[in-house]
């Protein structure tokens, strides 16, 4: 059967299945909407979590990071999985003990204002009174809404090539699943529908690398065969890959700490991605729904259990897809590119336009071309093309015979491809697997960016009509008004999703690397402080996370929409510190201001330092807070 055949069929029964245990998983309470009745087992709830976790980003993108920056993309390896170590000691236990539906519901009682005698009258008082919980919902609405545009972006290239749709076509099909199983079954469906995304996804991501593994190096177990010899060569595979580098002008594959990926990058994004790690809201919420602190303790362990299996195998397929690539590409022609390469080049993701000689030189050296379209295109045509795509170009040469500068382009136009989105998809099909592996990580991707974004969804949802709508607008609501409101608004926040999916601020990676940057800014800070500093109130925490967003915002808009020069004080080498990273600089502002603020300002009363012992006590002293019972401030 054809790969587009084995498709419909992994696909079609993978989503009967998700549709099938969101129906089955329907609730009619807001306590199995948002914490799946906070009884859910702890292993069950480390597959969820890790499925959660394991988004388009782990799936499609992290492979193929690694696969282009060598050395340098274990930066990635590092950040997201160390965050789950602080999540598991700092912060999920106490959360949990905590016992409330979000983070801006910690945010919001944690850093409340006393009332005095009554509640607020009237919502701009409400407001005026807990100013911390509107700023933590709209903290996480800006780290939401940003992951999960890369999660839309990954199931439209997922349907794009592999069932020959466009992208945007397969962005809606995709926004169409995830809101039916979200909104039927909320968290309750979306957890037991991620215990199953998750087994679809690590088996869809280990069976080709284990396939590829054997085939290049005869070596069953992908981590040994990335330092084994080829089988047709007598040489070491990463050896080869050096080699192949240096001759055509790359820097070093295994050689870290080159060009802008210093020492002082690589630590701050990896920082960045281990706070942004703790401190995302969709990563957090899943631990409200177990039992106890306990089993929030046990959760992390099997999430990082579950976790392990594709992160530990990530760096092998991405040297087996580098490998792949450059003996593929580079020197071919017309007559005998490879398959792999127009299956892709169909849905605008690699391109190659002829400079005249016939050949495709996938290098880094001046003197190659850089297009493949034919030298007809005139420079307004070759550069709608890279817009109206948001294509990543197959290499950086500068010979083209109608004098465009294709380096200048590709520069200009911040690309440098090809697209790192396709690489791990593309590979089954680069080492000539059989057309049913080929189809079955088209379905891992797909499950690997749903089950992210109806993560995502639920946490949007949440915000609006638990923190804002129920905690602010309308305290009087009913269970059933705020239900419908939740639901509603997973509806549009679909849709907006869809819209960033459809025009994507760049590439999934990369977009999810600034919600981790927006996440370690904001939230990361104030849960800290919030569990373990008792001087910290409500101005300080709120002028803080502002501080940390708004400079962590400002210097991603700006040095990647605006054209501002990276910042290279204290000793940084050029080009300065990378949009990716400066989550860490606006994590420090934040502590900074939270933390001189604290000394200034009126401490907690008595209350909160009741609420904050209570948090902090060991795990038998007392039961954790039912979530009936948490103080409504």
């Amino acid at each position: 059967m054809s790969v587009q055949v084995w498709t419909y069929i992994f696909v079609g029964l993978s989503f009967s299945l998700y549709l099938g245990i969101a129906w089955w998983a329907r609730v009619a309470d807001t306590k199995g909407f948002y914490i799946a009745g906070g009884g859910v087992p702890a292993s069950a709830n480390g597959m969820a979590t890790a499925a959660d976790w394991m988004s388009a980003a782990s799936f499609i993108s992290m492979a193929g990071l690694v696969s282009t920056m060598g050395y340098s993309g274990g930066v990635y390896l590092m950040g997201w999985t160390g965050g789950y170590v602080l999540l598991a000691l700092l912060i999920a236990p106490y959360l949990r003990k905590f016992g409330h539906f979000t983070v801006p519901d910690f945010v919001g009682d944690r850093f409340g204002t006393n009332y005095g005698e009554g509640k607020p009258d009237s919502m701009m008082k409400r407001i005026l009174a807990n100013p911390a919980r509107v700023v933590a919902v709209v903290c996480a609405l800006f780290v939401s809404f940003t992951y999960v545009a890369g999660q839309m972006r990954g199931v439209g290239l997922v349907f794009s090539r592999f069932l020959e749709v466009e992208i945007n076509v397969g962005v809606v099909i995709g926004m169409i699943i995830v809101f039916v199983y979200s909104t039927l079954g909320g968290m309750k469906g979306i957890t037991w529908t991620q215990v199953a995304q998750f087994w679809v996804l690590i088996t869809a991501f280990l069976v080709p690398t284990i396939a590829i593994s054997l085939k290049l190096t005869g070596e069953m177990v992908p981590q040994i065969g990335l330092g084994s010899e080829l089988v047709d060569g007598g040489m070491m595979l990463l050896d080869r890959l050096d080699g192949l580098h240096k001759e055509l002008g790359f820097s070093s594959y295994t050689e870290p700490f080159q060009g802008k990926w210093d020492k002082a990058n690589v630590f701050m994004v990896a920082l960045v991605l281990m706070a942004g790690t703790a401190g995302l809201p969709h990563v957090i919420v899943r631990f409200y729904t177990v039992k106890s602190p306990a089993a929030a303790r046990w959760s992390g362990f099997w999430a990082l259990l579950f976790i392990s299996g594709l992160y530990l195998s990530a760096p092998a397929l991405a040297g087996f897809a580098r490998f792949y690539m450059i003996n593929t590409l580079n020197g071919a022609t017309e007559e005998n590119i490879p398959q792999w390469f127009t299956n892709w080049e169909e849905t605008g993701l690699i391109l190659w336009v002829d400079d005249g000689d016939g050949k495709l030189h996938f290098s880094n050296k001046e003197d190659n071309e850089i297009f493949r379209q034919g030298p007809t295109l005139s420079d307004s045509e070759l550069l709608h093309i890279i817009k109206d795509h948001q294509l990543y170009i197959d290499t950086k040469g500068t010979a083209d015979p109608r004098g465009v500068d294709g380096r200048a382009v590709l520069r200009d136009m911040g690309l440098s491809g090809p697209d790192k989105d396709i690489i791990v998809l593309a590979t089954p099909e680069m080492a000539e697997l059989s057309n049913w592996i080929i189809a079955f990580i088209a379905a891992g991707g797909l499950a690997a960016a749903l089950s992210t974004a109806s993560g995502l969804l639920l946490v949007i949802s949440s915000s609006v009509a638990h923190d804002l709508y129920y905690r602010i607008i309308n305290p009087v609501a009913s269970e059933k008004q705020r239900l419908m409101v939740g639901r509603g608004f997973i509806g549009l926040a679909v849709v907006i999703a869809g819209i960033f999916g459809i025009y994507p601020p760049g590439f999934v990676g990369e977009v999810v690397a600034f919600a981790f940057g927006l996440a370690s800014a904001s939230f990361f800070p104030v849960i800290l402080l919030g569990i373990f500093n008792r001087r910290v109130s409500t101005t300080p925490a709120v002028f803080g996370m502002m501080a940390g967003m708004g400079f962590t915002m400002f210097y991603i808009i700006a040095v990647k929409y605006f054209g501002m020069a990276q910042w290279t004080f204290w000793g940084l080498s050029e080009p300065g510190i990378q949009p990716a990273a400066i989550g860490a600089i606006g994590m420090v502002i934040n502590f900074i201001v939270a933390i001189a603020l604290s000394y200034v300002c009126e401490k907690p009363g008595p209350e909160i330092q009741k609420l904050i012992d209570s948090v902090r006590e060991p795990e038998d002293a007392e039961g954790s807070i039912n979530i009936e019972d948490a103080p409504e401030h």
